[in-house]
């Protein structure tokens, strides 16, 4: 039987953006620091530590919209696994 992945982080608040519940705030926490969608992501202001909402996902789930610094931003599902956040309390 193969090994659970690792998780991606120690952080056990943490979970991936894609699993955060549409309407949900969260704060950015971590995620990938190569290849040039995350380079973008960072130019767009997508860093640690910035508040985003999960605004809508598409009917089947991807693509996500989320807001940050005041502006929409859609994202790939499979680019918000990537990236984990801390839900707001």
């Amino acid at each position: 039987m193969p090994d659970a992945p690792a998780p991606l982080s120690s952080d056990p608040s943490s979970i991936p953006l894609s699993q955060l519940a549409v309407g949900a705030k969260a704060t950015v926490r971590e995620f990938p620091k190569l290849g040039t969608a995350f380079l973008r992501l960072r130019e767009m202001g997508l860093l640690t530590g910035t508040p985003i909402t999960l605004v809508r996902a598409a009917p089947l789930g991807d693509p996500l919209e989320i807001k940050i610094r005041g502006y929409h931003l859609t994202l790939r599902k499979s680019e918000a696994d990537h990236i984990l956040v801390s839900p707001a309390a």
